[in-house]
Order: C-alpha cells, then sequence, then structure tokens
C-alpha cells in the first residue's frame, strides 16, 4: 500500500503527461499533467477510448494493439491530438506495455515546448532592447539639455530679433528630440494599481476606434464573462490594447479592405507558462484583424522600438505595448498570414501588485 501511495506521488508530481490504457484502449488513468494536456479530468475521460482524444490513424491503432499483444514499446512523432474543448496540439508520446495493467503513454507536447521557448526569447530580446535604449537615452539626454541650455543663454546674448528664429529652432528641435527618447522609454510614471475590469478596457478602446475609423471598421466582440477582475493600471492597459487595435486599423484603411473587420476575443486559460513562470490562470486578449499582415522580414522584430512598416508610423506604439504588459508579468504573441494578424495578451490574474512598480 505504502509502495502504490508513493508511486502515485511520484506520478501525480511529474511535468510530462501519463495515462494508463487497457486493452480496449480506453483510459483507466491520467495523472494532473495530462488532465491540465487533456483539459479534462479522469473521472470525464475515464473508460473512454483513445479515438475520443488522440485522433489517432487505423494505422496507430493497429500499432498500438500490437504493442499490448506483442509487448514491444514503440514512440510515435508529431501525433494529432484534439484536447475536450477543441484545441488542436502536437504531440510526441511512448508506448510501454505494462504486463497484467495494460499500455503506460508519455506524452510530451511539442507546440507547448516550441511556445515556452519562443516565449522566453521574447523576453529575452525585449530585455535586452531596453537595456540598449535606456543607455542610449541616457547618452542622448545629457548632451541635449546641454545644448537647450546653450541655445537660450545665446538667445539673451544675441542683439538682433532676426537671429532668434535660429537659436528658437534650436532649442524646439532638442525638445523634440527629448520628447522622442521619453516615448522611447515608455511609461516612466510608476503606475496606479487598482482592480480593472479587462472588458470595460476594451469597450474604451473599441468607442475610441470606432470614432477614430468613423465607423467604417466592424468591431466584433467575443468576450468570457467568467474573467475575474485582476489589479492593474488601467489607464496604461488601455494604452497597450489602444496601440495595437489602432494599428490593426491603420493597417486595414491603408490596404483598402473591402470588408474590415476587428475582433477583440477575451479567454481565461488555465496553467499557462509565461517565459520561464507558470501561472494558474491567465487571461487571454486576442486582437484580430482580417489586413493583409505582417511582412515576414519585420515579424521577428516587431516590438523593438522604431520598427515599422509603414512610412509614417514611429515604431513605438508595439514596443510601448510589450512593456506595460511585461509590466503585468504578462507577454504578446504575434501571428501573421496574409488575410489574418492575430496578437495575443497574456496577462496573469493572479500577481503581486507590488512587483508592477
Amino acid at each position: 500500500m505504502f509502495r502504490q501511495q508513493s508511486h502515485k506521488q511520484i506520478l501525480d508530481n511529474l511535468t510530462s503527461s501519463v495515462l494508463l490504457l487497457d486493452e480496449s484502449l480506453c483510459i483507466q488513468y491520467m495523472n494532473p499533467a495530462a488532465e491540465m494536456l487533456l483539459e479534462a479530468t479522469l473521472r470525464r475521460l475515464k473508460n473512454r477510448p483513445i479515438e475520443d482524444w488522440l485522433s489517432p490513424s487505423e494505422e496507430e491503432l493497429k500499432v498500438l494493439r500490437e504493442s499490448f499483444t506483442s509487448g514491444h514499446p514503440y514512440s510515435k512523432r508529431e501525433a494529432r491530438l484534439v484536447t475536450q474543448t477543441g484545441q488542436e496540439l502536437i504531440v510526441d508520446y511512448s508506448v510501454n506495455p505494462v504486463p497484467q495493467s495494460g499500455l503506460l503513454l508519455e506524452i510530451q507536447a511539442r507546440d507547448r515546448l516550441i511556445r515556452i521557448e519562443r516565449e522566453e526569447e521574447i523576453l529575452t530580446r525585449h530585455a535586452t532592447a531596453r537595456t540598449l535604449v535606456r543607455g542610449l537615452a541616457h547618452e542622448i539626454k545629457n548632451p541635449l539639455g546641454g545644448i537647450r541650455g546653450a541655445a537660450q543663454l545665446l538667445e539673451r546674448e544675441l542683439d538682433d530679433e532676426s537671429l532668434h528664429e535660429y537659436t528658437r529652432i534650436i532649442i524646439e528641435e532638442a525638445d523634440r528630440l527629448r520628447n522622442l527618447v521619453d516615448r522611447l522609454l515608455g511609461p516612466h510614471k510608476l503606475p496606479n494599481i487598482e482592480l480593472v475590469n479587462i472588458h470595460a478596457i476594451l469597450e474604451r478602446v473599441c468607442s475610441l476606434i470606432e470614432v477614430e475609423s468613423g465607423g467604417q471598421i466592424r468591431l466584433v466582440r467575443d468576450y468570457d464573462p467568467s474573467i475575474p477582475e485582476f489589479e492593474g493600471d488601467s489607464e496604461q492597459l488601455i494604452q497597450a490594447t489602444l496601440n495595437i487595435t489602432r494599428n490593426a486599423m491603420e493597417a486595414l484603411q491603408e490596404a483598402k479592405i473591402p470588408e474590415p473587420q476587428i475582433v477583440l476575443r477575451t479567454r481565461a486559460l488555465r496553467q499557462i507558462t509565461l517565459g520561464t513562470e507558470r501561472h494558474r490562470l491567465v487571461c487571454s486578449v486576442e486582437i484580430i484583424d482580417n489586413g493583409p499582415g505582417i511582412p515576414a522580414e519585420l515579424l521577428a522584430s516587431i516590438f523593438y522600438p522604431m520598427v515599422t512598416g509603414r512610412a509614417d508610423g514611429s515604431g513605438l506604439g508595439l514596443s510601448i505595448a510589450q512593456s506595460i504588459i511585461n509590466r503585468h508579468h504578462g507577454l504578446i504573441e504575434c501571428n501573421t498570414e496574409p488575410g489574418e494578424t492575430r496578437f495575443q495578451l497574456f496577462i496573469p490574474l493572479e500577481q503581486n501588485h507590488e512587483n508592477l512598480r
């Protein structure tokens, strides 16, 4: 009994998904990691056939039955798995026959591992860019202050009023560059932490976009009402989502899409890893447009400051949005193809507001 309890405790604490199938290829056991992967409990899936959740081919089913009969283990790469909510995952799995018990399946979700690696890369890139920008800003703002001060002193010494135009140009350009550097750095004031409702934030963004677009773009709301309020800075979150939605609006307008549309979708996601940290509950906000898409050569660098695909763009909107969501311990991802560009914001719903500062 002690050994059984010990083995179960070990399986329950594994991050790999482990399932036990009987001779009919129905689930008899699954550890918590498998429940999270399949988005269903053992009680719900017990005695359910493998076809209900792995979508195997007839050839795969034949190999599984042969493995049970012969006792030979085998592995399958890049199999298609469909969760109970209809989400499709690509997984690797290994099958090991266990005498008098059934088939033991160990499943590794490839797309989740790839996503974790991609998120770590995004966070590392953004942190590196922020460090470079801060260093550059310091080097620019110091001499700018000196130039501006010298121009003011020079203006006082000039008796010829006609020459004041040149000193004013110097002062105005120094101020413009200083403001640009401040925008590069993003929000510099301490966040105003309060309970925020993500749907109230999105409704504010929708009202602004409807005014700016003259009602020419269809806004589709697909909200999950179960998402609770969370601690954050509502003004900064409005700025982040507005920057992305406004980019989508401008892309649709410039491409003259016949039926322009932006979808704002919210969902509550469970057990999501962002970077290296796992979160029990995360708010997902998707901003999807049916525009021409982002050029492939820009996709890897769109969150860098000063990177833009538009002639009149500043290249700061997405960088600032990523900084704001990072402050909320979250992350922004982007997937694009002609006809659909999808920005997805992940914001943890359980966080220590002291760390937002």
